[in-house]
């Protein structure tokens, strides 16, 4: 034994909110408040009936995966199915319950919508330890118009999202957990006992997150970047919390107690999981290029060891590649509400779901039922200087809750860069939402630090007036854009009174 408990100063043992009563009915109110605004009139709108913009890929293939009896897109008609099947197969669950319906391919994702709303206050409450700067994360969820939208419909978007949201709360939960048992050999005096800290046992947050990371590759591709960034969040997280109770080489103890665990839990278990999830995949004879081996390509070579079966998967996931790769403007791909990354942090070119022109959509003249993806302008137009705060208090004041938004939000947006000529859409920037909500939130938070809570000052006073006040502007905002987010019929002067910027239209 190297020593007994050192005397150094330590982290306070606090690990989430301390009002668990309150931050209850809090989360009770939130959520019925989802519940509301996510199912209300589901049904509209349609094209006819049909399913609008995307939904028209996705439905219809989920309701194939539902009645084909192979659990998989293997439709001819389909060609190259170019999305795995997790998020389909949520849909299909969804049909399941309500049928070939509006409400059937809009049930899941409205659900999805109600649990990230939810999360997004869980987490920011114990990022912050306030109720309040969770209800406010959690308000601001509610009222942007990015997660509502897509929350209402059919699409695999809000379904990987929720998924990512997930795997960001369990590993501030584990970040937390982690923690408490670093505190526990601390007080026990087991800190030192070797130079590379305690174990720390199995972690089952941090497994738990692995699996919601593998559910969101297994939705789409990009759910691989929040694979790459959380797993190193969590790894810094580690690092920091050796470091905090004096662990003599903390780095080397990341290495040797924490590291292959992480990367187990976090990399390897969610690409075991997208090999699994493609299972029937396998099992199917009418799966796309299923049997590819011997056809399309041969059956030699310096990888004819290889399993037939895995070889066809290769080239199906090679063309999956080759198709998303082959997406972008100089092939000719060019779509009317296109929009490239950097115009994603404030919401600058919304996207156009469905629009209906017509006296019989208001009973009036000029009348018009429209529904646009927008993120709330009040909350996406602060973006930029939420940014820069979060990144000055991550640097200089070492602050880890901006620091970890920042991974979220970092994973959502920075790796769309990487292929400017690529077609991209701002329902891409969905997964950015929870972490600019939780990051605003946060910002409102020190607003209200900046002052002593019992204090009695001018000061004080307009600490709270600016924040009720921004709060306030928000749920007007959002008002104020529901008749657009949910295709109500409106008159044409007032759909022109809802474009606020010439990118809107």
């Amino acid at each position: 034994m190297l020593g007994s408990a050192p005397a150094a100063e330590i982290p306070t043992p606090l690990f989430g909110a301390p009002d668990r009563l309150r931050g209850t009915v809090v989360g009770i109110v939130i959520t019925v408040a989802a519940v509301i605004t996510r199912f209300w009139d589901l049904n509209h709108p349609t094209d006819k009936g049909t399913p609008v913009f995307d939904e028209k890929h996705y439905v219809p293939q989920a309701w194939q995966v539902l009645t084909g009896g192979n659990w998989i897109e293997d439709n001819p008609a389909y060609g190259l199915v170019v999305h795995p099947p997790v998020g389909k197969w949520m849909l299909a669950a969804s049909e399941a319950m309500f049928g070939y319906t509006p409400l059937g391919w809009r049930f899941v994702p409205a659900l999805c919508g109600v649990v990230i709303v939810l999360s997004i206050y869980l987490t920011t409450r114990r990022l912050s330890r306030s109720t309040l700067i969770g209800a406010l994360a959690g308000l601001f969820a509610l009222c942007d118009g990015v997660l509502f939208v897509q929350s209402r419909m059919g699409m695999l978007d809000i379904i990987q999202v929720v998924f990512v949201v997930l795997a960001f709360s369990c590993l501030i939960a584990d970040r937390d957990q982690v923690r408490a048992r670093m505190h526990r050999a601390y007080l026990e005096g087991r800190i030192t006992e070797t130079v590379y800290g305690p174990r720390l046992g199995f972690r089952w947050y941090r497994f738990t997150a692995g699996v919601m990371l593998g559910l969101a590759c297994g939705t789409k591709w990009s759910g691989i970047y929040f694979v790459v960034f959380f797993t190193l969040m969590s790894l810094g997280f580690d690092v920091a919390a050796r470091r905090a109770y004096h662990v003599p080489k903390p780095w080397k103890g990341v290495a040797v107690r924490d590291l292959v665990p992480a990367i187990a839990s976090l990399s390897v278990l969610p690409m075991v999981l997208y090999l699994a999830s493609f299972a029937f995949w396998f099992r199917s004879e009418t799966s796309v290029y299923r049997y590819v081996v011997g056809t399309e390509i041969g059956t030699g070579g310096p990888f004819s060891w290889v399993p037939a079966a895995l070889r066809s998967f290769w080239y199906y996931q090679s063309g999956v590649l080759e198709f998303h790769a082959g997406l972008t403007n100089a092939a000719g791909n060019h779509h009317p509400w296109e929009s490239k990354p950097w115009t994603w942090p404030m919401g600058l070119r919304p996207m156009l779901y469905a629009i209906d022109y017509g006296p019989d959509q208001c009973g009036g003249s000029d009348c018009v039922r429209a529904q646009m993806l927008i993120g709330t302008p009040a909350l996406w137009w602060v973006a930029l200087p939420v940014l820069v705060w979060a990144v000055w208090r991550t640097v200089f004041r070492r602050d880890w809750r901006y620091a970890a938004v920042l991974v979220g939000y970092g994973a959502a947006l920075a790796p769309w860069f990487g292929d400017i000529d690529r077609q991209m859409y701002f329902f891409y920037a969905t997964a950015m939402a929870p972490f600019l909500m939780m990051g605003i939130a946060l910002a409102c938070g020190d607003v209200l630090a900046s002052t002593p809570a019992g204090a009695r000052s001018e000061k004080r006073m307009f600490a709270v007036l600016a924040v009720s006040f921004y709060a306030a502007l928000v749920v007007v905002n959002f008002a104020w854009l529901w008749p657009i987010l949910v295709g109500a019929p409106i008159s044409d002067h007032h759909w022109n009174m809802e474009i606020w910027l010439p990118s809107w239209g």
